[in-house]
Formats: structure tokens, C-alpha cells, sequence
């Protein structure tokens, strides 16, 4: 039973995920992945439980009917997690926007004291490549608005690519997490910090996709800039 799992959120991934999947099982640590699966239309599930079969007891799949968005897929996996008593929980893309091999570095974030650890592009050494100017300068302004609303220490608010120690997970109250879309990364950080555990960020080079399509949109952006009010302004969090 490994200590560590991953969870993957995936739409139409059939581009990605064997790749993926074979590489987080190359680490040096032995990783467990559990893969969430929205009806993909495109057979990712199948590839999915073919490999099922190479990777026994290693690689998992929750499949649901059509997409539900991201966040409910990641709190369906954090259940599934603490279910099962993994210490170490991770999010992370399937589209290798996310480097794999930093899957071992934000883990060390947390077994040396960290209660989470975010793969963060905006701290020094953290990079991004292959995004347009105009989108990483949304992006880096992005989490320069969420911090000065939410008043948070956090450089990289929007960051997908995160480490949970199982205690964070516990203290959260999952059917208050409001939001879906892109404003569930903002809105689990904010949520932690207002907990009070200690977040570390690691540095990492987000790369944009190179295999399937992005599921960024307008609509995206827009939950998330008056997501971002709604945190700040409610009477309270109910912690």
C-alpha cells in the first residue's frame, strides 16, 4: 500500500493518458493514481482499464456520467483518498502541463513539515512555457488580484498542481466548497490558509499542452473573478 496518490481528472485525454500514466509508475516512489473519469466520450476510460491490468492495485478509475466539473471531481477523489487512508493526496493535470517528475519534490514539500505544497509558477525558479505573452500575463495578474482580495500569502493562487497531507483534506468541509470551475483551486487554498496549516510552494515550468484540446474558456475566468468577491465578502467561512 503506498503512502501517495494521485488523482487525474480527465475529458477526451486518449492523447495523454497512457503516456501519463506510465510515467508517474517510472518514478523513483511508488506512486498510486486514481484517474476520474467524466464520460469521456473519446474511449480514455478504456485505455484507462486496459492498463488497469498491467498496473494492478496501482492504478485506479471512477467514472462518472458526463462532465461535472472540476471541482466535484476532485472532491469525489479526496473522499475516495481519505476512504482509503492515503497520507500524501495530489492534483494534478493529465495533459503533462504538469511535469510528473515534480510529483516527488512537492511530496518532500510535505514530509518535511509542509501541510501543503503547490507547484507554483510565480515564485523564483517557477517558469511557464509555451503560453502566449498576453495569456501568462492574465494569468500572473490573475493570482496578483486573488491575493490582494483575499489577502492570502500565496504567489501561485490559481495553481493546479497541488500536494494535500491527509490532515488538510480532513478539516475541510466539502459540501461547502462553492465552487466547480477554475475558482476551486482558489477557493481550497483560501479555504486551507484560513485553517491555518502551513503552505509551501515549489517551483516548478508549467508547459502548455501539446497533445488534445484545452479546457480553458471565458466562462472559466468569469466564475473565478467573482468567485474570488464572493470568498472576500461572505459574512463568514464556516471552518
Amino acid at each position: 500500500m503506498s503512502d501517495s496518490l494521485v488523482i487525474i481528472p480527465t475529458y477526451n485525454e486518449k492523447e495523454n493518458i497512457e503516456r501519463m500514466i506510465r510515467k508517474v509508475f517510472s518514478l523513483s516512489h511508488p506512486f498510486h493514481l486514481l484517474i476520474i473519469d467524466d464520460g469521456s466520450p473519446d474511449g480514455t476510460a478504456s485505455i484507462v482499464k486496459r492498463l488497469m491490468q498491467e498496473y494492478p492495485n496501482r492504478l485506479f478509475i471512477e467514472e462518472r456520467a458526463g462532465k461535472l466539473g472540476l471541482g466535484t471531481a476532485y472532491i469525489h477523489g479526496f473522499g475516495w483518498a481519505l476512504k482509503l487512508k492515503y497520507e500524501y493526496i495530489f492534483e494534478m493535470d493529465c495533459d503533462f502541463s504538469h511535469n510528473p517528475d515534480d510529483l516527488i519534490r512537492l511530496r518532500d514539500a510535505c514530509v518535511n513539515g509542509a501541510d501543503m505544497a503547490i507547484g507554483s509558477r510565480y515564485v523564483k525558479e517557477g517558469k511557464i512555457e509555451n503560453w502566449p505573452k498576453g495569456r501568462v500575463l492574465m494569468s500572473y495578474f490573475a493570482s496578483v488580484y486573488v491575493r490582494i482580495i483575499l489577502g492570502v500569502r500565496i504567489r501561485d493562487t490559481t495553481a493546479g498542481f497541488k500536494c494535500y497531507t491527509r490532515k488538510v483534506l480532513e478539516q475541510i468541509k466539502f459540501n461547502e466548497i462553492k465552487f466547480v470551475g477554475y475558482a476551486f483551486q482558489i477557493e481550497m487554498k483560501y479555504t486551507a490558509y484560513k485553517l491555518g496549516f502551513k503552505i509551501a510552494e515549489v517551483p516548478i515550468t508549467f508547459t502548455d499542452r501539446t497533445e488534445g484540446v484545452s479546457k480553458m474558456s471565458k466562462g472559466i475566468f468569469k466564475e473565478a473573478f467573482w468567485g474570488v468577491l464572493q470568498m472576500r465578502f461572505k459574512k463568514s467561512i464556516k471552518l
